[in-house]
C-alpha cells in the first residue's frame, strides 16, 4: 500500500465499501457526537468524512489532532445509513472506518478559519496566504484561473498559434507607466528594466518570420493598485499575427474569448449565462463616445445617450441656449419607466451629478401625453415633440440632460447613463457582452500646451498610411487600434502595427519627435523594420481581468495566487525588503539621505512593535 495514499479525499465512492484504503490530508473539520468522532478529511480533490470510536486506542491521537493539521488515515470504507447519507458532497454515501492514523504535521493555533468563508481582514489573509488559499472559495478561483489559461493556450494552439518565450530583462518600454528596474552589477550605473509588455519583442518576432505567436506573459508595471488592477504584476495573453488585417485579428481572438466565456461563465451557478457570439459588434470610437459617453460602454446597459443640442438651439431655456450657441452641445440620456420614480429619486440623481462637479441634471418626464419637469416648461410642443423623437422615449420615460464641451459632456453622461441604469435595475448581470472600439483618432491636442501628441499608440499603422499623414490635419486621422471590451471593462488594446520606417518617422514627427529621438528610443524595433518587415498586428487580453469577471469577483487579489496587496507589498515574503550595504556596493548603488532614513525610521518601529 503506498504511504500516503491509495485514493483521494474526493474518490471515494459506494463502490469502495468493504475496502481497506489510506487517505491523506489537513483535518477540515472534527464533531464529536458522544461515542463516536467524526474528522472531514480535505485534499486538493474534495473532503472524505472518517469516523472513530472513543473506545479505540486511537481516540486521543484523533481527538488532539488539530485542525489543519495533516493526517495520513488507514481503514475500511463502510457505507453510511439512509438517515445519515450527505448528498451535498460526492463522497457523502460512505464513510472511513479509522484503523490507523500517523499524524504528518502537526497546526498550531490558526491566525484565520480555513473552514469558514469569514473574512479575516487582508492583511492577515495576505501574510498567511497559503491558509487563505486553503479555503474553498479562493482554492476554486485559482484553479478556475489554471483551467481558462489552459483553454486559452489549447484554443491558441489549435489555432496555429507558437508559443514562444521573451525576456524578462530587458530594455525600458515605450508603454507610458514606470518600468521596475534592475541595477546591473557588471555594468556599473546602468539598468535593466521588467517588461512592461512584450511589445516590442513581439513584433521583432514577425519580423524573424514567426508567423503567429503567442504568449500567457508576464508585464510588470510599478503603478498604483486598482480592483481590476493589481500593483507590480500582471498576465495577459498576448498574441501577433503577420500578413492580417484588423478584420484577421478579430477573426482569430473572437472565438477564443467567446470560448473561454462560455465555457466558464456562470461559475458556480447552475443557471447559464449569455455571451455574445463571435463576430463581436464594432463600434466607432467616436459613436461609443455620443452614444455611451465612454470607450469602454457596458452594452448590458440599453441606455443610449443621443445629441439633443438642436432641441435647445434657440430655446427659452437661455442657460442651455446660451451654451449652444457658444459651441457646447447638450447630451440626453433616455431613462425607461422613469417617469414614475418619486420626487426625491429625481433630487438623488441631482445631487450626484454635482457631487461629479456639475451644476445638477435637469430632466423632462413624459406621462399621459404631456411633459414635466423643471426644463419642460421652457420647451414648446414641436420641441418637445423632437425630443421624444431624438431620444427614442415615450409616456413613462424620462430624459435626463448635460450641457458642457463635448469632451466633458460626454464624460458626465457616460457617468450618468451608468448611473441611471443601475438605479433602474435595467443591467442583467448574467450576461457577458463583447464588443470591440475601432477607429481610434491617431492624434489629439494637448489642452494646456496645444500641441499634437499620440492618443493612443504610436506604433499603430494611421488609416491611410504615409499618404494621410502628409496631407491629412493629423487630427482627422485614425488610426488602425482597437479595443476589446465586456460589460464595460476593457480587456485588451491592440493594433494594426506600424511596420515602415519611414511612416514611423513621419508619425512621430507630427508628433513631435525627431528622426535622432526615434532611432535612440526604439532602435531595435525601428532598424528592423529596415530590413524587411511584414505587415503585423496583434492585441493582449487581460488574463486577471478575465478571471476576476468569470470568478464574479470584484476585487482582482481574490483571483492571483499571491497578490501584492494596495501598497505593493508581499506581505508573506515581506518584500520589498531593505539590502545589505556590501550588495548595494556591488551594484555601485548608494541610498540617498532620505531613503537611508525612511529605512531607519521603519527599523526602529519595528522594533519598538517587536518589544511590544
Amino acid at each position: 500500500m503506498h504511504p500516503f495514499r491509495t485514493h483521494n479525499c474526493g474518490e471515494l465512492r459506494s463502490e469502495h465499501a468493504g475496502e481497506q484504503v489510506r487517505l491523506s490530508g489537513w483535518v477540515h473539520r472534527k464533531r464529536d457526537h458522544g461515542n463516536l468522532l467524526f474528522v472531514d478529511l480535505r485534499d486538493h480533490y474534495g473532503i472524505s468524512q472518517c469516523v472513530i470510536d472513543v473506545s479505540s486506542e486511537l481516540f486521543p491521537t484523533v481527538e488532539g489532532a488539530r485542525t489543519e493539521s495533516v493526517l495520513t488515515i488507514t481503514g475500511t470504507v463502510v457505507a453510511r445509513s439512509d438517515e445519515t447519507i450527505n448528498d451535498r458532497l460526492p463522497t457523502g454515501r460512505v464513510e472511513l472506518r479509522i484503523e490507523q492514523i500517523n499524524v504528518e504535521a502537526p497546526a498550531q493555533l490558526l491566525p484565520l478559519q480555513v473552514n469558514s468563508d469569514e473574512d479575516a481582514g487582508e492583511e492577515i489573509r495576505l501574510r498567511h496566504r497559503y491558509l487563505d488559499l486553503r479555503r474553498e472559495k479562493m482554492h476554486a478561483n485559482i484553479m478556475l484561473r489554471s483551467n481558462i489559461i489552459s483553454s486559452i493556450r489549447r484554443r491558441m494552439i489549435d489555432q496555429g498559434f507558437n508559443e514562444f518565450q521573451t525576456p524578462i530583462l530587458t530594455a525600458s518600454s515605450p508603454e507610458g507607466a514606470r518600468d521596475y528596474l534592475v541595477p546591473s552589477r557588471t555594468h556599473p550605473g546602468k539598468f535593466y528594466a521588467l517588461p512592461q509588455a512584450p511589445q516590442m519583442f513581439k513584433q521583432l518576432l514577425m519580423v524573424a518570420g514567426f508567423d503567429r505567436y503567442f504568449q500567457i506573459a508576464p508585464c510588470f508595471r510599478d503603478e498604483d493598485s486598482r480592483a481590476d488592477r493589481s500593483p507590480g504584476e500582471f498576465y495577459q495573453l498576448d498574441f501577433e499575427m503577420s500578413y492580417v488585417t484588423q478584420d484577421d485579428v478579430f477573426s482569430a481572438i473572437e472565438p477564443v474569448l467567446a470560448g473561454v466565456f462560455e465555457e466558464f461563465a456562470g461559475f458556480g451557478k447552475q443557471k447559464p449565462w449569455t455571451v455574445t457570439k463571435a463576430p463581436f459588434p464594432r463600434i466607432p470610437y467616436a459613436e461609443a463616445m455620443l452614444k455611451y459617453g465612454s470607450d469602454k460602454p457596458d452594452l448590458r446597459n440599453p441606455i443610449e445617450i443621443r445629441d439633443v443640442a438642436e432641441i435647445f438651439a434657440g430655446s427659452d431655456f437661455k442657460v442651455f441656449s446660451g451654451a449652444v450657441a457658444a459651441g457646447k452641445t447638450v447630451r440626453g440620456i433616455p431613462a425607461p419607466g422613469a417617469a414614475a420614480q418619486s420626487r426625491s429619486w429625481f433630487d438623488k440623481l441631482n445631487s450626484w451629478a454635482q457631487s461629479e462637479g456639475a451644476p445638477g441634471l435637469g430632466y423632462v418626464t413624459f406621462a399621459d401625453g404631456g411633459a414635466k419637469g423643471p426644463i419642460a416648461k421652457f420647451l414648446d410642443e414641436a420641441r418637445l415633440e423632437k425630443l421624444r423623437e431624438l431620444a427614442g422615449v415615450g409616456d413613462g420615460d424620462a430624459v435626463f440632460f448635460v450641457c458642457d464641451d463635448a469632451a466633458k459632456a460626454a464624460s458626465l453622461a457616460g457617468l450618468a447613463r451608468t448611473r441611471i441604469g443601475q438605479s433602474l435595475e435595467l443591467i442583467d448581470e448574467e450576461q457577458f457582452l463583447f464588443c470591440w472600439i475601432v477607429d481610434y483618432p491617431m492624434y489629439e491636442r494637448d489642452e494646456a500646451t496645444g500641441a499634437i501628441e499620440f492618443s493612443h499608440n504610436p506604433f499603430s499603422m494611421p488609416q491611410g498610411g504615409l499618404e494621410a499623414l502628409e496631407t491629412n490635419d493629423p487630427l482627422d486621422i485614425l488610426a488602425w487600434q482597437y479595443d476589446t471590451v465586456c460589460n464595460g471593462i476593457e480587456l485588451s488594446s491592440g493594433a494594426i502595427r506600424n511596420h515602415r520606417a519611414d511612416i514611423m518617422y513621419k508619425a512621430f514627427e507630427i508628433a513631435g519627435y525627431g528622426q535622432e529621438t526615434v532611432n535612440d528610443e526604439f532602435s531595435g524595433m525601428i532598424e528592423a523594420f529596415k530590413f524587411g518587415a511584414p505587415p503585423h498586428g496583434g492585441s493582449a487580453p487581460g488574463i486577471d481581468r478575465m478571471v476576476m469577471m468569470l470568478a464574479n469577483e470584484p476585487n482582482i487579489r481574490e483571483v492571483i495566487a499571491f497578490p501584492l496587496n494596495q501598497r505593493a507589498e508581499d506581505l508573506m515574503m515581506r518584500a520589498p525588503a531593505p539590502v545589505e550595504v556590501e550588495r548595494l556596493r556591488d551594484l555601485s548603488i548608494q541610498l540617498s539621505p532620505s531613503a537611508q532614513r525612511a529605512l531607519d525610521e521603519e527599523a526602529e518601529k519595528g522594533d519598538v512593535e517587536s518589544n511590544e
